[in-house]
C-alpha cells in the first residue's frame, strides 16, 4: 500500500487494497480523502469510506460525532444511517458504535430490532450498552451483556432487578462476589421499589451478608419508603425473636404514624409479640385506635381513660376485650363507663354483663347497675338470664326493674311465669309501686296463696272490678278465700252475695261454706244453694252445706238426713254432734261411717244402739276395734250385745261374725257365757255344729273343767278335730275319750304312747284291740325307745315291713344286729329292694354268722355286696370282708383288706389284678411298714412309673429311713419301658444326698433324660461343683458354668472344658472374669485360651487389663494375632513390647503395616532411644506424619546422610533441602553434598547451588548437577519454541478463515432494510447535532 501511493502515487489503488484486504499503510491517505469527501458534502460516500476503513481507523467516536453535527436533508439518507448500515451489512459494531445506535433505536421506540442485532451479534458487548437494555427492562439481554463482559456489580444488580433472587444467591456462591448490597438496595429503591424489597429480603437470609435489619429499614425510611420497609420488617421478623423487639415496635410505630389501619392489620396478625406495648398503646390511643391501646396497656388507669372512647370502638371487639381483664377491673371499667355517658354506653356494659356474668358474678352487675340507678341496665341485663336463672334475687330485680320502667305487660308475664322469685318481696314491692294494672299482683297472690291480702289491698283500694274479674276468670276455686277476706273487713253482704252468684257452680262449696260457717254467715249461701239443687246439682258439698243449714235451722232435718242421697255423712254428722247426737248417729248409720258412730254413741252413753248398729254391720274390722282392751267401753257394749242384740238376732251369719269377734279378742269367758245361753238353753242355734265345736274348744282353752260335761252331754261336734285341739292342750285324758268315743282307735293309742307314755297300758289296749293298725304304733313306739326286740316282735305281730329303714337305723344305732335278719327276712318276702339284701349281708356280717353270709351270697340276691363290704370292712370284721370282696370280685378292696389280715404275699396277688395306683400303694406301704422289701419293690415298680406318685413313694421311704432300698428300686425302674424323667431326676438326686461318687456317672449316662434344674439346685445345696458345672453345661448355662469353674477351680475346672465354654457364654463380663482367672491361677495356658475367645472380646480390655497385672508380655503371642485389627492399644502393647524386647526389626514391621496409635509420642519416646535403629525408627514415624524437619534432624544427629537426604527430597520443601546442603558444607563432607544434588534435584535452585560450591570452592563437586541443569532448561526452551510457532501457525489460519467468512456473509445491503421508516432524516436543531434521528 505503501509502495503503490508513495511510489506509483496510485492513491486510488492504494486505497482499493487497503480496503480489500484491510492492511495498514494507507491510514493518511484514507483520513485525507474522508475529510475532502465530508467537505465537499459528500456524506454518504464519507460514511461508506469510514465504515470500509482498513484497520477501522475511522471507526471511532470523532466520525460518528461528525456525522451527528450534519444537518438533515429533505430526501436524503442521513450519513449516520449509512455508516451504520453499512457496518452492519459487513461485519459488525464495535462497543461505541453498538451503543450510539442502540441509543438511536430506543429512542426512536424500536427496541426490537436492537435485540434483533444483538441476537445476531452485530453489537458488541459492553457496559453502557447492558446498561441500555437494563433501562428498558431487558433484564436478559442485559444480563447476558453484564456475564459477557464480566461485570459482575451490573450482574447483581439486574439480577435483583429482576427478582431473580434464588439466581443471584447462587451466582454470588459461585463467583465469590461480594456486592455492595447497601448500594444495590438504594439504586433500587429509585428505580424499582418492589424489587428492593425483595432484595432486602434476600439479603438478610443469605449468610455472611454483613448487614443488619436496622440499617436496611433505615434506607427505606430515609426514602420515605414506608410501604416498602413495612413489607421488608414484616417477612424479615416473622420469627418472632426477642432481639428484634426495637424493629418490632418500629414498623409499628411508622405505620401508626403514617398508616393506622396497616399497624391494627400488623398488631391483629399477631406475628408479632416483643415489641415496646406501652409505647405502640400510646400511639395506637394518639391514633384512634383505641381498641389496640386496650389491648396493650397494662395498667388499670390508662385502661379507664381509653376505653371510655366507645364510639371508636367497635362493640363486639370492646365485649371480647372484657374477657381479658381480672373481675375487679372488668367491673371498675363498666363503672366508668356509666360513669362517662350512661345512655351511649348501656348497651356495652349490658353487653358485656350478659357475656361474663359467670366471671363477674351477678350479684356484683346488679350492685354496679343498681348503684346507679340504672334500671333501664338492669331490665335488659336480667331479662337475658331471668329465662334460666333460678335465683330468687334476679327475679325480684328484674320485676323491680321492669315496675320502675314501665313494662308492666313483662312483669305481669314474669309474675305468671316465674316460679322463682320471693313471693313476700314482691307482693310488699307491687303494692307499694300502685301499678295501675293490678294484674301482677293477682298473679302473685293467686301463686302464692296470698289471696287474703290482695283481697284486702284490692277493696281497699276500690278495686272491686279487679276483684270480680278474679274470682270470675282467674281463680274461681279461691272464691272461699276472696270471700272470707271480704267478710273480715266488712263488705258490703249484698256485694259478697252477688259475687258468689256470679261464680256460682264454678266455687268450691265445701271451702266455701267453712269460710262464711267460721264466720257464722252461712245464711249467705241459701240463694246459691238452692239454685244449685233446683237445677240438679249432686255435688255432695253443695248437699252437705244445705243440710247444715236445715239441721241449724231445725227444719226437719230427720227427713234430709234419711232421704238425701248425695250429701257426706262424716260432714253432715261431725256437723250434727254439736247440736243433736241423734241426728248425727242417724248421718253417720246412713254413711257407715263407724268410727264416728262409735266415738258419737260412746261418748253420749248411747250403747244399745252401738250394739244393734256393729251386730247389724257384720264387719270384722269394727268388731275388732270396738273389743279392743283400749276401749274403755267395751263391758257396757259386750252386755248390750249378749243381753239385747243378739238375743233379738234372726240371722245366722251375724251370730257368726259375732263369735268370731269374741274369739279374735280372746275373750274367752264372754264367749262361753255367750255360747251357753245360745247352745244351752235350746234357742234355735243349740243344734248348731259349728257352735257346739266352739263351745267345747273354748271350753279346752279356757276352762277345761267343764270340757268333760260338754263331751257327755253334746253329741254333734267334730271329735277328730276337737281330740287333736285337746292333745294340743294337753287335755289327753279327755283327748283319749273323744277318741274312743268317736272310735279311733290308733289315735287312742297315739294318744297313750305320745302323750301320756304309759306302754305297758297301749300293750294292754293293743292286746284287747288286736288290729294290725295299734300293734303298728305299738312297735314304733317300742323302737323310739330303743327297745329293738320288742319292737321287731310288734313289727311281726303286725305284720309290717315299712319300718325296715328304721328298724336298720336302731340297729346301727344301738350296735344290735341279733334279730335283725328275721325281721329282713320277712321284710324281703314283701318288699324288692337291693338295700335290704344289703343290709341283711350285713346283719349277718356284724353277727359272724359266716356260714349264714356265704349260703346267702351263693343264692339269688340283689344286695350290694361292694357297700356291704365296705361296712364289714370299716367295722374290722376281715373275715366277712374277704368272703364278700372275693364273691365280687374287687381285687382292690380284697388286697386291703389281706394287708389288714397281714397276708401280704397274697395282698400283692391281688394289687397285681386289681392294677391301680391306690392299691399298690397300699399294698406297697404295708410291706415297706414290714420290712418286706421284695414285695414292697415290686409293688413300687408299678407306681413310679407315673410321675404324680413318684415324689409320694421317694418320701415314703426317706422318712423311714429306706434309702438304699430306694435307689435300688429306682435303679431297677430306670429300666422299665415307662420309665420317665422324674426317675432319673430322682435317682441323681438321692446320688448326690447319698451316693455321690455315682453322680457324674449318672449325669453323663442320661443328661438328656433328668430335670437338669432340679438337679442343678441340689448339686448346689450338696456343694457338688464338678457335677455342678456338667449340668450348666447341659443347660446352656454357659455363664454359670464357667462361673463355678472360677470359683471352685479346685475341683470343677478343666483347661478343655473351660475353652469349650468359653466360646459360648454371654455375657462379656464372664470372660474378663475368666481371663483374670487364668491370670492368676494358670498363666501358662492363658494365650491358648485367649486365641480360642479372641473374637469374643474387647482386645483393648484385654491390654489394659494385662498392663494392670504387669504380665503384657505374657500374652504377647495374643496381641500379635490380633494385631492384624490395627487397633491402638493393642499396637500400643505391641510397640512398648518390642522397645522392651530391643527388637527394632519387629517395631518397624508393626509402626510400617499397623497405623493406629499416638504415632508422634512414640516418636518422641524412642528420640533418645540408646539403639541407633530406634532412633532412626523415630524419624521414620516423623517422616510419615510429614515432620520433616524433626526427621531430618535426627538423621543430622546420627549422621544418617541418606536417611536425612531422602527425607528431605519426599518433604518436596526446597528450603529444607537447601539447609541440608549447607550442613554438609558446614561439616566438610563434599561427598554427601553431591549426593544431595542429586537426591533433591528437583528441590535445590542451581542459583543456590552454585552460589553455596563457588563460595566453599567445590565447582568441580557442583558441575555435574549444573550440566544436567543446562540440559534439562534447553530441553524446555526449545520444546516453549516448538508450541509457539505451532501457536501462532494455528492463530493465522484462524485469522484467514474467519476475515473468509465476513466477507462471504454480506446479509445486510442496507440499514433501511431494519428501519421503518426508510428514508428519514434527523431534524437539526441548528448548527451542530440537533438530536436523535427519526428512525
Amino acid at each position: 500500500v505503501g509502495f503503490l501511493s508513495d511510489q506509483l502515487k496510485s492513491i486510488d489503488l492504494a486505497l482499493a487494497l487497503a480496503r480489500r484486504a484491510n492492511l495498514p499503510g494507507a491510514d493518511d491517505l484514507v483520513k485525507q480523502n474522508f475529510q475532502r469527501l465530508f467537505t465537499s458534502g459528500q456524506y454518504k460516500e464519507a460514511a461508506e469510506l469510514a465504515a470500509d476503513s482498513p484497520q477501522g481507523i475511522l471507526r471511532t467516536k470523532e466520525t460518528v460525532e461528525s456525522f451527528k453535527r450534519v444537518p438533515a436533508q429533505a430526501g436524503v439518507q442521513s450519513p449516520l444511517l449509512v455508516y451504520f448500515g453499512r457496518i452492519l451489512t459487513t461485519s459488525s459494531l464495535n462497543e461505541f458504535e453498538s451503543v450510539e445506535l442502540g441509543k438511536l433505536v430506543v429512542a426512536q421506540k424500536k427496541k426490537n430490532l436492537l435485540d434483533k442485532w444483538y441476537q445476531e451479534k452485530k453489537l458488541a458487548p459492553s457496559e453502557e450498552l447492558g446498561n441500555l437494555f437494563k433501562d428498558e427492562q431487558d433484564w436478559d439481554n442485559a444480563l447476558d451483556i453484564y456475564k459477557a463482559i464480566g461485570a459482575s456489580g451490573r450482574i447483581v444488580e439486574v439480577l435483583a432487578a429482576k427478582g431473580d433472587f434464588e439466581q443471584l444467591m447462587t451466582y454470588t456462591r459461585s463467583s465469590g462476589a461480594s456486592p455492595d448490597y447497601a448500594f444495590l438496595l438504594q439504586k433500587l429503591m429509585m428505580d424499582n421499589p418492589d424489587a428492593a424489597v425483595n432484595l432486602a429480603k434476600m439479603v438478610v437470609r443469605q449468610p455472611g451478608v454483613q448487614m443488619d435489619l436496622n440499617t436496611i429499614a433505615d434506607l427505606f425510611l430515609q426514602r420515605n419508603m414506608v410501604k416498602e420497609a413495612t413489607a421488608f420488617l414484616l417477612d424479615a421478623l416473622q420469627d418472632d425473636d426477642p432481639k428484634h423487639a426495637a424493629l418490632q415496635t418500629k414498623v409499628i410505630e411508622i405505620n401508626l404514624l403514617t398508616n393506622p389501619q396497616v399497624a391494627d392489620a400488623i398488631l391483629a396478625n399477631g406475628t408479632m409479640t416483643h415489641y415496646d406495648k406501652p409505647r405502640i398503646a400510646q400511639l395506637c390511643e394518639k391514633a384512634g385506635l383505641y381498641m389496640r391501646a386496650l389491648q396493650l396497656y397494662s395498667d388499670l388507669s390508662d385502661i379507664k381513660r381509653v376505653i371510655v372512647n366507645t364510639h371508636a370502638i367497635e362493640p363486639a371487639a370492646l365485649t371480647e376485650f372484657f374477657g381479658t381483664l381480672s373481675a375487679e377491673w372488668a367491673l371498675e371499667c363498666l363503672k366508668i363507663l356509666l360513669e362517662s355517658n350512661m345512655q351511649q354506653n348501656l348497651s356495652i356494659v349490658v353487653d358485656v354483663a350478659k357475656e361474663y356474668t359467670e366471671q363477674l358474678t351477678a350479684g356484683k352487675i346488679i350492685e354496679l347497675l343498681e348503684s346507679h340507678e340504672s334500671y333501664p341496665g338492669l331490665y335488659f341485663y336480667l331479662g337475658s338470664r331471668i329465662a334460666f336463672s333460678e335465683d330468687p334475687e334476679e327475679h325480684f330485680k328484674y320485676i323491680e326493674a321492669a315496675a320502675k320502667t314501665g313494662q308492666v305487660k313483662e312483669v305481669e308475664r314474669v309474675t305468671r311465669e316465674s316460679n322463682f322469685y320471693p313471693p313476700e318481696r314482691v307482693k310488699t314491692f307491687l303494692m307499694e309501686a300502685n301499678l295501675p294494672d293490678a294484674r301482677p299482683l293477682i298473679n302473685v297472690c293467686d301463686r302464692h296463696d296470698m289471696v287474703h291480702d290482695l283481697t284486702k289491698y284490692l277493696h281497699e283500694k276500690g278495686m272491686q272490678r279487679y276483684i270480680e274479674g278474679y274470682v270470675q276468670k282467674v281463680s274461681p276455686q279461691k272464691t272461699p278465700a276472696v270471700v272470707g277476706a271480704l267478710l273480715d273487713v266488712d263488705a258490703d253482704d249484698e256485694f259478697v252475695k252477688n259475687l258468689i252468684l256470679s261464680v256460682r257452680s264454678l266455687v268450691p262449696v265445701d271451702d266455701l261454706v267453712d269460710e262464711v260457717e267460721s264466720r257464722n254467715k252461712l245464711g249467705l249461701l241459701t240463694p246459691l244453694l238452692e239454685q244449685l239443687v233446683s237445677e240438679g246439682s249432686k255435688d255432695p258439698k253443695v248437699h252437705n252445706a244445705l243440710g247444715k243449714i236445715l239441721i241449724d235451722s231445725n227444719n226437719n232435718p230427720e227427713h234430709f238426713l234419711t232421704t238425701n242421697p248425695y250429701y257426706e255423712s262424716a260432714v253432715v254428722g261431725k256437723f250434727a254432734e254439736r247440736r243433736d247426737p241423734g241426728l248425727a248417729c242417724i248421718a253417720y248409720k246412713r254413711g257407715q261411717c263407724d268410727d264416728e258412730l262409735v266415738e258419737c254413741s260412746s261418748k253420749h252413753a248411747m250403747f244399745k244402739l252401738q250394739a244393734r248398729y256393729i251386730v247389724d254391720r257384720q264387719d270384722m274390722d269394727l268388731w275388732t276395734k270396738v273389743l279392743t282392751e283400749d276401749n274403755p267401753n267395751r263391758r257396757q257394749l259386750i252386755d248390750q250385745v249378749v243381753s239385747t242384740a243378739l238375743p233379738e238376732c234372726k240371722n245366722p251369719e251375724q251370730v257368726s261374725v259375732a263369735v268370731k269377734a269374741f274369739m279374735a279378742a280372746e275373750l274367752q269367758t264372754e264367749l262361753i257365757e255367750l255360747l251357753e245361753k245360745i247352745v244351752l238353753n235350746n234357742t234355735s242355734f243349740s243344734n248348731n255344729h259349728n257352735l257346739q265345736n266352739l263351745l267345747v274348744i273354748t271350753a279346752i282353752k279356757s276352762d277345761p273343767s267343764r270340757v268333760k260335761d260338754y263331751i257327755l252331754r253334746l253329741d254333734n261336734f267334730d271329735g277328730p278335730a276337737v281330740g287333736e285341739i285337746a292333745v294340743g292342750y294337753e287335755l289327753f285324758e279327755e283327748a283319749f275319750e273323744i277318741y274312743r268315743k268317736f272310735g279311733l282307735k290308733s289315735d287312742a293309742v297315739k294318744v297313750l304312747l305320745e302323750n301320756i307314755g304309759d306302754l305297758n297300758r297301749a300293750h294292754e289296749f293293743a292286746t284287747k284291740i288286736d288290729e294290725p293298725e295299734v300293734w303298728a304304733e305299738l312297735a314304733n313306739s317300742y323302737l323310739a325307745a330303743g327297745q329293738l326286740g320288742e319292737a321287731i316282735a310288734a313289727y311281726l305281730r303286725a305284720s309290717n315291713p315299712s319300718k325296715w329303714t328304721d328298724v336298720i337305723a336302731k340297729a346301727k344305732e344301738v350296735g344290735e344286729y341279733k334279730d335283725v335278719p328275721k325281721y329282713l327276712l320277712m321284710v324281703r318276702k314283701k318288699i324288692t329292694d337291693p338295700t335290704i339284701d344289703t343290709e341283711l349281708v350285713y346283719a349277718y356280717a356284724r353277727n359272724q354268722d359266716l356260714a349264714s353270709l356265704e349260703e346267702f351270697v351263693a343264692g339269688p340276691n340283689s344286695a350290694n355286696l361292694l357297700t356291704a363290704g365296705d361296712a364289714a370292712f370299716k367295722e374290722e370284721i376281715y373275715d366277712a370282708a374277704r368272703l364278700i370282696y372275693s364273691k365280687i370280685p374287687n381285687w382292690g378292696k380284697l388286697a386291703s383288706t389281706l394287708v389288714k389280715l397281714h397276708e401280704y404275699q397274697q395282698a400283692v396277688d391281688a394289687a397285681r389284678k386289681a392294677n391301680s395306683a391306690k392299691c399298690w400303694k397300699e399294698v406297697c406301704y404295708a410291706c415297706v411298714e414290714e420290712n418286706e422289701f421284695k414285695l414292697a419293690q415290686l409293688c413300687a415298680l408299678n407306681i413310679i412309673v407315673t410321675a404324680d406318685d413318684l415324689a409320694e413313694i421317694s418320701a415314703f421311704y426317706q422318712e423311714r429311713g429306706h434309702t438304699e432300698q430306694l435307689i435300688s428300686l429306682l435303679e431297677s425302674g430306670i429300666g422299665l419301658e415307662k420309665a420317665h424323667m422324674g426317675i432319673f431326676t430322682e435317682l441323681g438326686s438321692l446320688y448326690a444326698r447319698f451316693k455321690p461318687e455315682k453322680l457324674m456317672e449318672h449325669l453323663k449316662l442320661f443328661s438328656t433324660r433328668i430335670n437338669v434344674p432340679q438337679l442343678i439346685r441340689i448339686c448346689e445345696e450338696r456343694e457338688l461343683w464338678k457335677e455342678l458345672t456338667f449340668l450348666y453345661v447341659q443347660y446352656d448355662e454357659y455363664d454359670n458354668a464357667l462361673g463355678v469353674m472360677i470359683s471352685h477351680s479346685s475341683t470343677a475346672w478343666e483347661h478343655i472344658q473351660f475353652k469349650d465354654v468359653a466360646v459360648k457364654v454371654k455375657a462379656a463380663e464372664t470372660l474378663y472374669k475368666g481371663i483374670t482367672f487364668y491370670l492368676d491361677e494358670h498363666p501358662d495356658l492363658l494365650n491358648d485360651l485367649l486365641k480360642v475367645i479372641e473374637a469374643r472380646i474387647d482386645h483393648s480390655r484385654v491390654v489394659e487389663i494385662m498392663k494392670r497385672a504387669g504380665q503384657l508380655a505374657l500374652v504377647k503371642q495374643y496381641l500379635l494375632g490380633v494385631q492384624k485389627n490395627n487397633l491402638s492399644a493393642v499396637n500400643e502393647a505391641l510397640n512398648e513390647l518390642f522397645i522392651a524386647e530391643e527388637d527394632p526389626e519387629a517395631l518397624r514391621e508393626s509402626i510400617t503395616t499397623y497405623d493406629n496409635f499416638d504415632q508422634l509420642e512414640l516418636a518422641a519416646s524412642l528420640e533418645q532411644h540408646e539403639l541407633t535403629e530406634f532412633r532412626r525408627l523415630s524419624a521414620l514415624i516423623y517422616k510419615k506424619n510429614l515432620k520433616w524437619k524433626k526427621a531430618v534432624a535426627l538423621a543430622k544427629a546420627d549422621k544418617l546422610y541418606k536417611d536425612a537426604m531422602e527425607t528431605a527430597a519426599q518433604s518436596e520443601d526446597a528450603d529444607l533441602a537447601e539447609d541440608l546442603l549447607r550442613y554438609f558444607i558446614d561439616e566438610d563432607v563434599p561427598e554427601c553434598f553431591a549426593a544431595c544434588l542429586y537426591t533433591c534435584y528437583d528441590l535445590i535452585r542451581p542459583d543456590v547451588a552454585l552460589e553455596l560450591a563457588w563460595k566453599n570452592k567445590m565447582m568441580d563437586t557442583v558441575m555435574p548437577y549444573m550440566i544436567q541443569t543446562m540440559k534439562d532448561l534447553t530441553t524446555k526452551v526449545d520444546l516453549l519454541m516448538k508450541d509457539r510457532r505451532e501457536a501462532q501457525e494455528a492463530s493465522k489460519a484462524g485469522e484467514e478463515e474467519r476475515k473468509a467468512q465476513e466477507q462471504a456473509a454480506n446479509a445486510y445491503l442496507h440499514l433501511n432494510s431494519y428501519l421503518a421508516l426508510p428514508g428519514a432524516q434527523p431534524t437539526s436543531n441548528g448548527p451542530g447535532f440537533g438530536g436523535p434521528p427519526q428512525l
